[in-house]
This record gives structure tokens, C-alpha cells and sequence, in this order.
């Protein structure tokens, strides 16, 4: 069969039922209820989850003030997935649902409890749990949360949701989350040539700079 000649119009994917299904999970995401971090009550599920600050650390001075009367600045954007999805994905249903959602949060949890300068009970989370054949929504919704919300540690600061290597793999850099908010004792096994503490918050005090001026 002679090839066809190449008209890019018939490769590109357009749906206004798909971006509009993207928007109402975000608005659903929005919608629900606000928990400490983690939540107190243990559950079933993968999804989608975001952090809040209202604490009184200087440099995260300006997240406190826009989450003080309502949660709808988050600090950070996460998901978590079934293990090995990436490999032999299958939809979360009753019969594969797991705790990596609560997992995902108390270990973060458990992150900035490490960390020198941060306190557990100045964070907030929410979170959507997709069960089903919703669970194919999950990398989606995560990556339209932090295009929408453009969160301080996705995008200005590395490495908040970073696991431990592990043995044989601390050649890497310390992370530039790790370098701000010392703690993580296996943060501290990576030798690899990080960011300076000083550049790191320059680009927070930037990013927080452009965050204020598009209120």
C-alpha cells in the first residue's frame, strides 16, 4: 500500500467531552473536604491529593496568608497510583483497591515531620479518590491541578515527593527541597553536587513573587 501524504490535521485529537470531564473533576477536587495531614481515619484508594500551608515560616509567608480563610492554594500536587500500573495497568476496583493514597499522604506527613523547620500541624490536604475505570483519570487530573494551580514544590522547588534511592544509589543530588528543609536522613546520604541553599530560595522568593501579583 502507497503511503498517504502527511496531513497533520488528521493526527490531532480534539474533544470538548473530554476537557469538559477534566474540568468538573477539577471542580469536584475543589469542592470537597479539607483534612489534616495526614487524615485521622485510614482508607481504601488511589487518586489524587494536594497539600496546603497556614503556618508562619517566613518563606512560605505568602501560601499562610491566601490559605487563611479558605484552602485554594496548594503547596504541593500529588497522585498515587496502584503499584506497578506503569508496567500491567489495570482500573482500581473492590477487588484491587489499596492504601496507597493514605500511604502517600502520611508519608509525606512524615517527610516534613523530619524536616528542621516545618511543623506537621501547619499543613492541610484534600483529595479525590477515582475508583474504576475513573482510576485512568488520575495522571490527568494531577497534571491539570498543577497546570492550573502551578504549586511552589512542583514546579520552583524539586524533590518534596522524592523516595529514598536506596543503598548504592546516593551518588544523586540532594534534592533542592532537601537543601532547603534539612532532615530526611536519607536526603542526607546523597552526595551528588546540589543547588545552593541561596539559589534554591531566590527561586522560591520569585516564584511567590509571581504568584502574588496574579491575584
Amino acid at each position: 500500500m502507497k503511503p498517504q501524504a502527511f496531513d497533520r490535521s488528521e493526527h490531532v485529537y480534539r474533544s470538548d467531552a473530554f476537557a469538559e470531564l477534566v474540568k468538573d473533576a477539577v471542580r469536584f477536587f475543589n469542592g470537597t473536604p479539607v483534612h489534616t495531614l495526614p487524615p485521622i481515619e485510614s482508607f481504601l484508594g488511589t487518586g489524587v491529593y494536594a497539600l496546603y500551608y497556614t503556618g508562619c515560616n517566613p518563606l512560605y509567608k505568602k501560601y499562610a496568608e491566601l490559605n487563611r480563610f479558605s484552602y485554594g492554594y496548594p503547596i504541593y500536587v500529588g497522585k498515587a497510583v496502584l503499584r506497578g500500573w506503569r508496567q500491567a495497568r489495570s482500573s482500581d476496583n473492590a477487588l484491587s483497591q489499596s492504601r496507597e493514597l493514605i500511604g502517600r499522604l502520611r508519608e509525606h506527613g512524615r517527610s516534613i515531620t523530619h524536616s528542621a523547620d516545618l511543623s506537621l500541624e501547619d499543613f492541610m490536604c484534600r483529595f479525590v479518590i477515582f475508583e474504576e475505570e475513573g482510576s485512568d483519570m488520575i495522571s490527568t487530573i494531577e497534571a491539570a491541578l498543577i497546570k492550573l494551580n502551578k504549586p511552589l514544590w512542583n514546579t520552583a522547588v524539586d524533590g518534596f515527593g522524592n523516595h529514598d534511592p536506596g543503598s548504592g544509589r546516593y551518588e544523586q543530588a540532594k534534592s533542592d527541597w532537601d537543601v532547603v528543609h534539612e532532615g530526611r536522613v536519607w536526603a542526607s546520604k546523597c552526595n551528588g553536587k546540589h543547588a545552593e541553599k541561596n539559589t534554591v530560595i531566590s527561586n522560591i522568593r520569585l516564584h511567590l513573587k509571581k504568584l502574588g501579583a496574579a491575584q
